[in-house]
């Protein structure tokens, strides 16, 4: 449940459009709902401003279309179900419909986007595109406008300067980069909006499975950048969501 539902709630009780025992059982789930190995936060969008998203690495099928249905069934947001197998999106598909789908991701009940601020997602290459989408679904369940820049890394830099203009216009920038991570330091030095930095897995042998990015991008001379995990496209959209609402 979110605040406008929330506000929309106690209206109705207070204009006579809903009885008291209604309130009560509309709220009666909240703060949580326990189901089978799991506690389902329907008080997170009260709290942080954003709803719980549903990770999928190390759950059922069956505990996926679970969690995805109470939160479906008792909330009226956006529903994330994040790094889902085949196995779990073909259950959660079959059993709730159709969702909006990339990166892995499954997005049920997309809120109308906000126009009024501007995300942009750059790439070193097209190797972390599976990060970006990651990311921009997850904007995407939160209302936040954002596009993709694709394969501008360092080692053909005037690619990226061929696109400086449409980033340095964004309201806030997530780099996503492998390698040596050069990309996050590069785009932190030419524009003014916050940049979240995700390094990557992608990358030969002494890139560490993003270790060295992860690192690089912690040194970057490019004050302010802020760096979240490897490969974690969610984390850097929810810290844009956090900056842009």
């Amino acid at each position: 449940m979110d605040e406008t539902t929330l506000r929309s709630l106690i209206a109705a009780v207070q204009n006579g459009e809903a009885s008291a025992d209604d309130a009560v059982t509309e709220l009666r789930r909240l703060p949580f709902a326990d189901i089978e190995g799991a506690s389902v936060d329907h008080h997170r969008h009260l709290r942080v401003g954003f709803p719980e998203a549903v990770y999928g690495p190390g759950k059922r099928p069956d505990q996926c279309v679970a969690i995805v249905g109470e939160l479906l069934a008792n909330g009226t947001g956006a529903v994330l179900l994040t790094r889902a197998d085949d196995d779990q999106r073909h259950a959660c598909v079959e059993v709730h419909g159709p969702a909006t789908e990339a990166g892995r991701c499954l997005l049920w009940r997309p809120p109308p986007t906000d126009q009024s601020a501007d995300a942009i997602i750059v790439t070193a290459g097209t190797s972390d595109l599976p990060v970006a989408d990651e990311a921009a679904i997850t904007m995407q369940a939160y209302g936040i406008n954002a596009s993709i820049v694709a394969d501008v890394g360092v080692a053909g830099l005037h690619r990226l300067l061929a696109r400086l203009d449409e980033i340095t216009a964004a309201d806030a920038v997530v780099v996503i980069a492998g390698m040596e991570g050069a990309l996050a330091s590069v785009v932190g030095g030419l524009t003014g909006a916050p940049v979240v930095a995700v390094p990557t897995s992608t990358g030969y042998g002494t890139s560490l499975e993003g270790v060295t990015a992860l690192l690089a991008m912690h040194a970057s001379c490019a004050s302010g950048v802020t760096v979240v995990g490897i490969d974690n496209g969610f984390g850097a959209a929810c810290a844009v969501a956090r900056i842009l609402t």
